[in-house]
């Protein structure tokens, strides 16, 4: 059983950052999804990678994961880039 962990970005829609530094572990399927003949929805049969596991910290989901046997892939956070920019460049 494999895993994905990443930690949670900050939401686009909202200013805040709350859950935002949270650390996800996400089951990854190992089998590739298919197309329902029916509907046209792709989806599988493993209901796994519907489960979504939070952690506050690194440690913690490492900790997890080590003790239920699970291999991880730790996907590394993005930096934040900051984008200065004077009011002043509005009007040129």
């Amino acid at each position: 059983m494999s895993a994905r962990l990443f930690q949670r970005s900050k939401n686009a829609m909202q200013s805040g950052k709350a859950r935002a530094g949270l650390w996800v572990l996400e089951f990854e399927s190992g089998r590739r999804k298919r197309p329902d003949p029916l509907t046209g929805w792709s989806g599988g049969a493993e209901t796994q990678e519907q489960v979504r596991l939070t952690f506050p910290t690194l440690e913690a989901a490492q900790a997890y994961a080590e003790r239920e046997g699970i291999h991880v892939h730790l996907v590394a956070p993005a930096e934040p880039r900051l984008r200065l920019q004077a009011y002043a460049d509005n009007f040129r």
